[in-house]
């Protein structure tokens, strides 16, 4: 019995000594705490190290333009300059820098301002305003260029930073998750296919970066909606596959080359399909078919249905959009419609969109 009571002590004394070594430990090295959930620390302390990676390849864009002096009341019509703040991103050591168009439309002066604080006046390589990018050029050496990702890998709640130039306070960063991917019908440019995120994005950060954990771009941030003042933690950037794509094209060709049909389409109610006799969610209906244009001449008419292009079945205009602006110009579009209660195949060649 007394053996018992000696063992007893024994443990209980070394549970106590256990419990107050862990709690020193734990005060002293508090990051040794298991990760929530997963009893395993698999989730980093802080970002700082994806910003060093990434944030020397964020630079300034300080643009000028003319506007009219409405205030002014004169006759003739009187100018004055405003300054605007934004944002670019060092994509090739070569002095390559990605911006969204909206940022140097109409500019009469461009100026970037590199991390380090050089300043350049860059050449505009080309704009793509159907995505809303623009490609600039400066002559200042080798450049501290970004890590590209893939933003196909995003997935809903992966965390991300914008780093931007928002109000002219340089090289801010705000963090945020991945709210949705694939978001269109915005009216923010002809082809969308944006990253929402909750990260902030403010005037000036159009153009900036959007990065995951790694410090890899994954896209440019480009727009907020706030439609009213309550509105806040949506924004969007244009996913960096897109924008590598757009890049190449410019560089290759001084623009975007374009398959284009000549359609107009809009997308079905699940009710109007049905009333079609047609499968639920397949389908969009052509509005209108313009005149001597591609689909024309494959015998493509308004009131027709889309239901597939190149074999991919079409479930909105969305998609049917970047589908079409993916061929190349003299390129055979398989395109299989519904008219009139029946289904038929068609073949139409791509043209040039305009």
């Amino acid at each position: 019995m007394a053996g018992l009571r000696s063992a007893l002590v024994f443990l209980l004394q070394s549970i106590v000594v256990g419990l107050a070594v862990a709690f020193v430990v734990v005060l002293i090295r508090p990051e040794l705490l298991p990760t929530a959930g997963t009893g395993q620390n698999d989730g980093p302390v802080s970002y700082a190290d994806a910003v060093d990676i990434s944030a020397p390849a964020v630079a300034n864009v300080y643009t000028k333009r003319l506007v009219e002096d409405s205030a002014a009341g004169t006759d003739p019509t009187r100018f004055r300059v405003t300054t605007s703040y934004a944002s670019a991103v060092i994509i090739d050591p070569a002095g390559y820098l990605v911006t969204n168009y909206h940022v140097i439309a109409d500019a009469a002066e461009i100026r970037i301002q590199l991390s380090d604080g050089r300043i350049a006046e860059p050449e505009l390589v080309g704009v793509d305003a159907e995505t809303d990018v623009a490609l600039l050029k400066v002559d200042l050496g080798v450049l501290p260029a970004i890590r590209l990702g893939r933003s196909s890998q995003l997935r809903s709640g992966d965390v991300v930073l914008a780093i931007g130039n928002p109000y002219g306070l340089t090289k801010s960063v705000t963090q945020g998750i991945v709210s949705a991917t694939g978001r269109g019908l915005l009216t923010l440019a002809t082809f969308e296919n944006f990253i929402q995120t909750d990260a902030a994005i403010n005037a000036g950060n159009s153009g900036g970066a959007l990065i995951n954990s790694k410090g890899e771009l994954v896209g440019i941030n480009t727009a907020i909606l706030a439609q009213d003042p309550g509105t806040e933690g949506i924004g969007f950037a244009i996913p960096i596959d897109l924008v590598r794509g757009v890049v190449e094209e410019i560089k290759k060709n001084g623009r975007v080359i374009r398959g284009y049909l000549g359609l107009e389409p809009d997308d079905l109610t699940n009710a109007e399909r049905t009333a079609l006799g047609l499968d639920a969610n397949v389908g969009i209906l052509l509005i209108g078919v313009y005149p001597g244009s591609p689909a024309a001449m494959a015998n493509l008419k308004s009131g027709d249905v889309i239901l597939s292009v190149n074999g991919e079945p079409i479930l909105s205009q969305r998609q049917a959009r970047l589908l079409v602006a993916g061929t190349n110009p003299g390129d055979s579009v398989d395109v299989v419609a519904w008219r009139d209660g029946q289904q038929f195949r068609t073949t139409v060649v791509a043209g040039e969109r305009p």
